[in-house]
């Protein structure tokens, strides 16, 4: 099988928050967010080195005691009808895994569920449920029924599960932040990430500033669900 991985960390402690996590990167993904931040692993995935599934899983193996699971990211996991075997394998090592989505393929969700191959998903939510705002944000056309569709199985699947917003200058500010938390209704868990101008998808992203810190920490206090904690630094997930 040709899992597609073109990237591999051994030991992150930021994918995972508050877990120490090796974290697979998989190519391919249907968006084209002009923010994306993983632009050769959407759009030039042949210009990336190919990672062995073998050596892999001899790293986890050998790595068991020091590692609480596997973080499995992209690109867009989902997109790939090989991911349940990839996790099968990741199983066998004995992992606890976590999958990053974009939520565009909710029959792909809904199987890993069920078939209890994941232990977290982490979703991020681009935009507000609205065709024009959620395909502007994507990058493509997007039907924000599917989105939704991906909600409604992780708000009921028991699963540790983390909705997560990128806040992007003139695309997704605060307006648009009130329309996502109000579309998603009552979650676990949501979460809110900087914008990074490096190497986006659409070049003239790359130009633009984040927010000021002080207007970020008071978009956090004012989005994020549950009620954050204290303050701490500024972390980047990765997304989906």
């Amino acid at each position: 099988m040709d899992f597609n991985i073109k990237g591999f960390i051994s030991t992150s402690m930021v994918d995972w928050p508050g877990k120490i996590s090796s974290v697979i990167f998989l190519a391919g993904c249907g968006f084209r967010c002009p923010a994306c931040h993983n632009r050769a692993l959407v759009l030039e995935p042949h210009t990336l080195p190919d990672y062995s599934i073998e050596d892999i899983l001899d790293q986890l193996t050998s790595r068991r005691d020091w590692i609480d699971g596997v973080t499995v990211t992209g690109g867009e996991p989902t997109t790939g009808k090989d991911l349940p075997a990839l996790l099968r394998l990741l199983r066998s090592c004995g992992a606890k895994i976590k999958v990053d989505t974009n939520g565009s393929n909710p029959s792909m969700l809904k199987h890993l569920v069920s078939s209890g191959l994941v232990d977290a998903v982490y979703m991020d939510v681009k935009a507000p449920f609205e065709i024009e705002a959620y395909s502007m944000a994507a990058g493509v056309a997007v039907d924000p029924r599917i989105i939704r569709r991906s909600v409604e199985i992780l708000k009921g699947s028991g699963l540790e599960t983390v909705f997560r917003t990128t806040v992007v200058p003139d695309l997704v500010g605060e307006s648009e932040l009130e329309a996502i938390r109000r579309g998603l209704g009552s979650v676990q868990r949501f979460i809110i990430q900087p914008f990074r101008p490096v190497d986006t998808l659409n070049p003239e992203f790359s130009e633009r500033e984040g927010l000021p810190l002080e207007r970020f920490e008071y978009l956090r206090d004012q989005f994020e669900i549950p009620t954050r904690a204290p303050a701490r630094g500024i972390g980047f997930a990765r997304a989906g």
